[in-house]
């Protein structure tokens, strides 16, 4: 077995044990060890991982790890840029779309209102979940950091947060997602698109002399639920700007 020194950097700390936490410490690796093998043996789902420094320079995940190593890893910056460094994820996302896990539904649900294409996957198993994720392409949600270190999912984010407005915030300041919100755009419900249409289309779709009431409705083409600016809009517009507030 070999020795590596390893320090780990802000939110990192919370995958660790309370006696390797905001410390240096001594760790043995398996021979011919990956850093990220070792780091996920740490505790650390690598998809919280965006630098890593190897005796002060940058290294990928498929790094082998000698004895006498330093390890530093860092988490996303939410102000620096170290793209001339180096950028672990294979492959930038040109378009955001999300998979949220069995405990973050609600999360999904504020994600469709602000238009970003999120699927929830409900009871699929974690090889199938992982699948989705790289298959197509969507950024992981879950509270389970052992389902982050599957190989296959590149794009992933550990949701540290219980409440699903802070889940929100969480997600958008760590993402900055802000420039690419889409508010009212998709159906909550199902994650379709949601198109314009008339009055007179969805008469026998909504309640009572909503038709007559209202001269402006949307329709997911997918589900078909139809949507109007009654009485909930207003308190859903405040969550919007709420959500989207620098």
């Amino acid at each position: 077995m070999s020795v590596a020194e390893f320090r780990f950097y802000e939110e990192l700390n919370d995958f660790l044990s309370p006696s390797r936490c905001k410390r240096s410490f001594r760790y043995a690796f398996a021979d011919n060890a990956t850093v990220k093998q070792a780091i996920e043996a740490l505790g650390v789902p690598h998809t919280e991982v965006e630098l890593i420094l190897v005796n002060g320079v940058p290294v990928d995940f498929a790094h082998r790890l000698e004895d006498g190593d330093r390890v530093s890893a860092y988490p996303v910056f939410e102000s620096l840029d170290v793209t001339p460094l180096l950028k672990l994820r294979p492959k930038p996302l040109r378009t955001i779309r999300f998979l949220t896990d069995a405990h973050l539904g609600a999360l999904g649900r504020r994600l469709r209102l602000l238009g970003f294409d999120t699927r929830h996957a409900g009871a699929l198993g974690d090889a199938e979940i992982a699948s989705i994720s790289a298959d197509e392409r969507r950024v992981l949600l879950t509270r389970d950091r052992e389902l982050l270190k599957r190989r296959q999912i590149t794009h992933g984010c550990y949701v540290r947060q219980s409440d699903p407005g802070l889940q929100l915030d969480y997600v958008i300041q760590r993402l900055d997602l802000r420039r690419a919100a889409r508010p009212f755009t998709r159906c909550i419900e199902c994650n379709g698109i949601l198109k314009e249409t008339t009055p007179a289309a969805v008469v026998d779709q909504v309640p009572g002399d909503v038709a007559k009431r209202f001269d402006r409705f949307w329709s997911c083409g997918d589900c078909e639920r139809v949507y109007w600016r009654g009485s909930h809009f207003e308190s859903l517009s405040e969550r919007v700007a709420g959500a989207l507030a620098d």
